[in-house]
């Protein structure tokens, strides 16, 4: 059952990914402190804390956005794990476990976009 935004699965797969992606800046170069790893912590971080708005807006459709914006942070995250790859701060292996962990945060916030939707229009 489902009582709060921590009840969510997104949600949790969003945490994990923000808390990992915390650990694996720690070994970012401290040139990059205020500029890539200022940045991915930013978007990853931005993943739950929109989910957590959306879901406590009032209207579906209102809800949605947030979760759309939520989309948006996890694709940005991926866009930073990118440049951390092609600047030689992570190997390749692990820019595919991150990768795969946002890709999973994206199939689950699509899933929850079309709930809301249909619930929407159900209205």
């Amino acid at each position: 059952m489902i009582t709060t935004f921590t009840d969510l699965d997104v949600w949790k797969k969003a945490r994990l990914l923000r808390n990992n992606i915390s650990s694996l800046t720690k070994n970012f170069p401290p040139v990059e402190q205020y500029r890539l790893t200022d940045q991915i912590i930013r978007s990853s971080r931005s993943i739950g804390n929109n989910i957590a708005e959306g879901y406590g807006r009032y209207h579906y459709t209102d809800s949605k956005k947030f979760f759309v914006n939520a989309r948006g942070s996890a694709t940005e995250t991926i866009d930073h794990l990118i440049i951390a790859f092609d600047e030689g701060y992570i190997p390749e292996n692990v820019f595919q476990e991150f990768e795969s962990a946002c890709q999973e945060c994206l199939r689950l916030l699509n899933g929850y976009i079309n709930y809301l939707k249909k619930q929407a229009d159900s209205q």
